[in-house]
């Protein structure tokens, strides 16, 4: 019989060990997973206080203006000298009516020979986009952080908002298409 009770000893140690042992895992499994919810509970709580707070969400969808199709053909007669420059005449392609003010366009014929003191006048436009495409001839321009470059038939380039600029000088046939974003803007002459 002595041989018996330590025998038992035995087992019931090693088992109230195993259980002790697969307790405690379970217990800092508990924990474990307790933390991870925690951490995960509070991303949604702090998200919902900055929501709180009035901020946008950050994709807002802007509501835009109902647009309609715009056809332009070409006729001599659209041709108008009633835009921003004295020294040019412009053709409305039609796209500022069309889009609700969302943007305009115009081809515009520079009026040669060049008068430097009529046209290189340093300016900005309070614009949200402006690119210009040489259809015709060529044109100099100046651009803030750019300088001096030479457009010609096919060249195009984009002028960021309030960049200041100014024409230097033309050719006698220079023709123009400029698309700015919106179709109201402002222009800033500035004194040199």
């Amino acid at each position: 019989m002595a041989t018996k009770k330590p025998a038992k000893k035995l087992t019931k140690k090693p088992a109230r060990a195993a259980a002790r042992s697969t307790a405690q895992k379970k217990s800092s499994a508990r924990k474990s997973l307790a933390r991870k919810g925690a951490k995960t509970a509070a991303k949604p709580s702090a998200r919902k206080k900055l929501a709180s707070k009035g901020r946008a969400p950050a994709h807002v969808k802007r509501a835009r203006p109902k647009q309609r199709i715009a056809i332009s053909h070409y006729r001599n007669e659209d041709f108008k000298a009633d835009g921003l420059r004295t020294y040019a005449h412009y053709r409305d392609l039609g796209i500022a009516d069309a889009s609700n003010g969302l943007a305009q366009a115009h081809v515009i014929r520079l009026i040669g020979p060049c008068n430097p003191s009529e046209v290189s006048k340093l300016h900005f436009h309070d614009v949200d986009f402006q690119m210009v495409y040489v259809l015709k001839g060529w044109v100099k321009t100046y651009m803030e952080g750019q300088g001096e470059t030479t457009m010609r038939q096919g060249s195009a380039w984009t002028q960021p908002p309030k960049i200041k600029h100014l024409i230097m000088d033309y050719s006698d046939d220079v023709e123009l298409l400029e698309v700015i974003l919106p179709a109201e803007f402002k222009t800033v002459e500035l004194a040199v």
